[in-house]
């Protein structure tokens, strides 16, 4: 068997015999062709295990199907238990919902049979990607803003992925210590890229509409990736949060002390600002970002990044300061600690990919940076997070 071709299903019935169709009809397009088996990991409580039984007995390639009866970990645990029943070491993970088109298998085959890359990951926002599946407009905005949450986490090791949040991908499950993964829910792909580095290789797609049936999507699983994400990278946000919270607090401090003195609020906010803003630069350039300044610009044009974003978000903030003051006739004190909780995920988004963005990709890291990364891995351990 070259390839196992993974489905992980949760009341998809509609869509299973189109999907085996097209995927069938996509494999024979491929020139010699690719000895390849579908495997359904179903989760259903619909009639899609039955449905499966039915298509698998006239397909053309073979169809398995494992349904869990107490499924664990999500979409995430399915896709894991997928990899392990696979026939093949080359696994492809589609979702069963055909918004993944089954068309684009043979150029992800292709690719990944270079034999120079461990994963290939079909983006939505590669060079001619798309994403007008998406059901609207809010679902656009959420799923940019959570890559880019997701890239300012992970700025090394998704330097080289436009879509860590795709579920279609083509990996050889031998690269994969399947140990380490703690599968949360659906965002599988993620959970692989951030435990350890990887050679990777996309093809642009486009994320069509779903075939059949109803979107999965929800407020709870939106919660489900934000805890998923925070544990993976608890390690570097918790010290951004950490030195941010000292500066929020310094901020404050400040804040008081000079209008116990008689300084008015607005003066007293500026002081505060700029003094933390110089105190937050140099903890984050030794304690947060250390592993990314090899990389990086020099260390005066990071200060100028870092300087002017946050003056310029200061300039935003100090005002609303106000507004909340003489509007909402709270003390400057409060106001000062709501604005810097908001502006929080702001300031580590813009840090994370724009004043420590890589200055030369592929440059080779330093012997220090590998001693961090190689500490960054046993932190990540299972049980250490």
């Amino acid at each position: 068997m070259q390839l196992s071709i993974v489905v992980p299903t949760y009341n998809e019935a509609p869509n299973v015999a189109e999907l085996v169709r097209r995927v069938a009809s996509a494999l024979a397009t491929v020139p010699g062709g690719i000895d390849a088996e579908i495997l359904f990991v179903d989760d259903s409580t619909d009639a899609t295990p039955d449905v499966v039984r039915q298509v698998a007995a006239s397909a053309s390639l073979p169809v398995r199907i494992i349904h869990r009866d107490e499924p664990t970990g999500g979409l995430g645990g399915a896709v894991l238990e997928g990899l392990t029943a696979a026939d093949a070491d080359a696994c492809l993970v589609i979702d069963g919902d055909l918004q993944h088109p089954p068309e684009k298998i043979p150029e992800m085959w292709q690719r990944f049979a270079g034999g120079d890359v461990d994963i290939v990951i079909a983006s939505r926002y590669a060079g001619g990607g798309t994403a007008h599946g998406l059901a609207d407009r809010t679902r656009v905005m959420v799923s940019k803003a959570s890559t880019a949450l997701t890239r300012a986490m992970f700025p090394i090791r998704l330097r080289d992925v436009t879509d860590p949040m795709t579920g279609f991908f083509l990996i050889d499950r031998r690269s994969v210590d399947q140990a380490l993964l703690q599968p949360r829910g659906f965002k599988i792909l993620l959970e692989i890229l951030a435990r350890r580095p990887m050679r990777v290789a996309e093809v642009p797609f486009d994320f069509a509409d779903r075939h059949a049936g109803e979107s999965k999507a929800s407020v709870r699983q939106g919660l489900h990736f934000l805890a998923q994400l925070t544990a993976l990278r608890f390690g570097k946000m918790s010290l951004f949060a950490v030195i941010g919270g000292l500066g929020a607090i310094a901020n404050v401090a400040i804040v008081w002390a000079l209008t116990q003195l008689g300084v008015d609020y607005i003066i007293a906010a500026v002081i505060a600002a700029e003094a933390t803003i110089i105190g937050n630069f140099l903890l984050q350039e030794r304690f947060v970002f250390d592993d990314m300044r090899e990389n990086a610009s020099g260390v005066w044009l990071r200060f100028a990044k870092s300087f002017t974003f946050n003056n310029a978000e200061a300039l935003v903030r100090i005002p609303i300061v106000a507004l909340m003051v003489s509007t909402g006739h709270i003390s400057a004190v409060v106001a000062t600690a709501i604005t810097l909780v908001l502006a929080f995920f702001v300031r580590f988004l813009f840090h994370s990919l724009v004043v420590y963005a890589p200055r030369k990709p592929g440059v080779e890291p330093s012997r220090a940076r590998r001693i961090i990364e190689e500490i960054d891995e046993e932190v990540m351990q299972p049980g250490e997070l």
